[in-house]
């Protein structure tokens, strides 16, 4: 496993408090890059501006990153362009979250 496979191995083990669902699953992380240095970049949203965990989110996941053998320096961005939707949810979580629309309704009729 290279080493920004371990980093998105990290981010999975990271839970959003109020969700039953890991911060990468969610959709919250947009971007994730690992230099040959080994210094790794996040770019990450929260679902709302005013997320009750606004202060602590983002460095539970610094931590988790900083965490990951390799890794020598953590550049985290907390963004809000483009906001945060259910959209950006994978499947598995909008099922573990029982969230509608998670079958194609074309998927439905054959």
């Amino acid at each position: 496993m290279n080493l920004r496979d371990q980093v998105i191995a990290a981010l999975k083990k990271v839970y959003d408090p109020e969700m039953p669902v890991n911060i990468y699953e969610l959709g919250l992380i947009y971007g994730c890059s690992v230099d040959d240095a080994g210094q790794a970049a996040i770019r990450m949203t929260l679902t709302a501006p005013n997320c009750p965990v606004a202060g602590s989110l983002p460095a539970d996941v610094e931590r988790a990153v900083r965490a990951v053998p390799g890794v020598t320096d953590v550049k985290l961005e907390l963004t809000f362009d483009p906001p945060w939707t259910k959209d950006r949810m994978s499947e598995a979580a909008k099922l573990a979250l029982g969230i509608e629309d998670i079958i194609p309704i074309a998927r439905l009729r054959r």
